[in-house]
C-alpha cells in the first residue's frame, strides 16, 4: 500500500510539472503547490520536501530573475542601454541567464569589470561571442560623461561629468610623492548646506547622486591610473560636491562598493559631514572602521551659524557629544577640518577654545587656509597664523597638521569647475538668443 500512495504521489508530481511549465499563472499564484502542501504537509514528509523544492525553484525563476528583466525592459522602452554597474552579482547571473548563457560568464564579466578595469565591453577579451554581442547591443559600462578635464602644475587632475539628466559633478585625483593616489568624489549634484565659503553650497542643491553614480566616480578614476602608469587608487575621501550624510543610504551602499569590488580598505575611506548628528549616530553602528571628518570650522555657536546655517539645527554641542559617541563606540580617530579665515576664526585665542573643545576626542585637527571663492569675500589666512595656529593646538595636546591645498590652478576646490562651466554655459545661451533676436531683426 505504501508503494502503491509513492507511486501515485510522484505521478501526481510529474503532472504538477507540465502544468507548472505551461501556465505562468498557475506558478506565480502557486496555487495547486499550496494546495497539494496543505493536504500532503504533516502526513507525507517526503513529499512535502519535494513540493519544498519545486516552490524554491520557481521562485528563484520567476520572482528573482524578474528585476533585472524589468531593468533591461524599461531601458529599451527608452531608448537606453542598461548599465551593467547597476548590478550586482545576483542581477548579473539573471541577465546572462535570461540570454540563456552559462551562469559562470557573470563571473568573468565581474572580473573584467572590477579586478582588470576595463572601461569597454569589446575588451574582455575570454567571454562567450554571443555574451559580447548581445552585451554591446543592449548594455554600458557606465553614464558618466566627461565635460571638462583639468591637470595642475602640481599634478592633480580634475573632472566634470555630466550625467544622464545633464546635471553637472566633480571628481578630483589627488597624486603624492609618497604614492598614496586619492579620489575626492561628490555625493551629491549641489548641496543644500548653504555654507557660505563653499562654491557648491552657494549654488543650491539640484538632486542625491544614485549609489552606482557615486560608485562610478571611483571606478573611473581607478581606469585612469591602470591606464595611466599601472598604479591603483588608494584612499578615497567624500569631500566633494554635497552632503554626504543627507544621502546616506546611496553613499553606504557606495562605500560598501567601492570596499568589495575595490578592495579599498574601510580605513582608506572617509566620510566627511557638516555635522548631521543623527546620521553620525547612526553611522557608529554601522560596524565599518571609516574616518569621520566633520567639517567645524567655529568654536562659537552664533558665528557657525553665520557661515554653516546647519549648525541652527545641530548646535556644537550637540555636535561634539555625537563625535564623542562616535569615538567611543568605533575606536576610530575623528577628523576635524577647520578652514583658516584671515581675521575670523585663525587667532591664537581660537585655537585654545578649540582644544578645550574636543578635550577627551580621539581626534586630528586638519588645518588648510580657506580656498578663496567668487561668493564669498574673505581671505585665507597669512602663512604665519596658520603655524601659530597649529602651534597652539599641538601645545595644548591637540593633535594637528597643515594641509596643503592643491589643485588651486584649476579650480581644485569643490564645485569651482562646476560653476565655471554653468557661467560659461549662460553667456553662451545669452550670445546665442542675442544672435537669434539680430537675425529675426534683419530678417524684418
Amino acid at each position: 500500500r505504501g508503494l502503491k500512495r509513492n507511486y501515485v504521489f510522484f505521478s501526481l508530481c510529474f503532472v504538477m510539472r507540465n502544468i507548472f511549465r505551461t501556465s505562468s499563472s498557475l506558478i506565480r499564484n502557486q496555487t495547486i503547490v499550496g494546495c497539494w502542501s496543505r493536504h500532503l504537509g504533516n502526513s507525507f514528509p517526503l513529499q512535502n520536501n519535494c513540493i519544498n523544492q519545486i516552490q524554491k525553484r520557481f521562485s528563484y525563476n520567476v520572482e528573482e530573475k524578474k528585476p533585472v528583466v524589468e531593468k533591461l525592459e524599461n531601458a529599451q522602452l527608452s531608448n537606453q542601454k542598461l548599465n551593467l554597474y547597476d548590478l550586482d552579482d545576483e542581477e548579473m547571473k539573471h541577465l546572462v541567464n535570461h540570454w540563456k548563457i552559462a551562469a559562470y560568464r557573470a563571473k568573468q564579466m565581474s572580473e573584467w569589470m572590477y579586478k582588470k578595469l576595463v572601461s569597454k565591453v569589446e575588451e574582455m577579451e575570454n567571454i562567450d561571442s554571443k555574451l559580447r554581442e548581445k552585451l554591446v547591443e543592449y548594455t554600458v559600462l557606465g553614464t558618466l560623461k566627461v565635460v571638462s578635464q583639468q591637470e595642475s602644475k602640481d599634478g592633480t587632475i580634475k573632472w566634470a561629468y555630466s550625467l544622464s539628466d545633464g546635471q553637472i559633478i566633480e571628481t578630483v585625483l589627488m597624486r603624492y610623492t609618497d604614492g598614496r593616489n586619492t579620489a575626492c568624489i561628490s555625493s551629491q549634484a549641489g548641496c543644500a548646506m548653504k555654507c557660505s565659503f563653499c562654491a557648491t553650497g552657494q549654488m543650491g542643491f539640484s538632486r542625491q547622486l544614485t549609489s552606482t553614480e557615486i560608485f562610478e566616480q571611483v571606478l573611473r578614476t581607478s581606469q585612469y591610473l591602470k591606464n595611466k602608469d599601472g598604479s591603483r587608487l588608494s584612499n578615497v575621501v567624500f569631500m566633494g560636491m554635497g552632503e554626504p550624510l543627507m544621502n546616506y543610504r546611496a553613499v553606504l551602499k557606495a562605500v560598501r562598493r567601492i570596499h568589495d569590488q575595490l578592495e579599498i580598505g574601510w580605513r582608506h575611506i572617509t566620510i566627511s559631514t557638516v555635522g548631521i548628528v543623527p546620521n553620525i549616530l547612526k553611522l557608529a553602528d554601522e560596524g565599518i572602521d571609516v574616518t569621520l571628518a566633520v567639517s567645524l570650522h567655529e568654536i562659537n555657536d552664533e558665528l557657525r551659524s553665520l557661515s554653516m546655517p546647519v549648525n541652527k539645527r545641530f548646535p556644537i554641542k550637540e555636535l561634539i557629544a555625537a563625535c564623542r559617541e562616535f569615538s567611543k563606540k568605533t575606536s576610530r580617530r575623528i577628523s576635524f577640518e577647520w578652514a583658516l579665515i584671515q581675521g575670523k576664526n585663525d587667532s591664537p585665542q581660537t585655537a585654545k577654545g578649540l582644544a578645550t573643545l574636543l578635550k577627551g576626542i580621539i581626534c586630528h585637527v586638519n588645518v588648510i587656509p580657506l580656498n578663496p571663492t567668487s561668493g564669498f569675500e574673505g581671505k585665507p589666512s597669512t602663512k604665519q597664523s596658520v603655524e601659530k595656529f597649529v602651534s597652539v593646538l599641538k601645545t595644548e595636546g591637540v593633535s594637528a597638521s597643515i594641509r596643503v591645498r592643491r589643485g588651486i590652478d584649476i579650480q581644485g576646490g569643490c564645485g569651482q569647475l562646476k560653476a565655471d562651466i554653468l557661467k560659461k554655459q549662460m553667456v553662451d545661451e545669452k550670445e546665442e538668443s542675442f544672435d537669434e533676436k539680430q537675425q529675426l531683426d534683419e530678417n524684418q
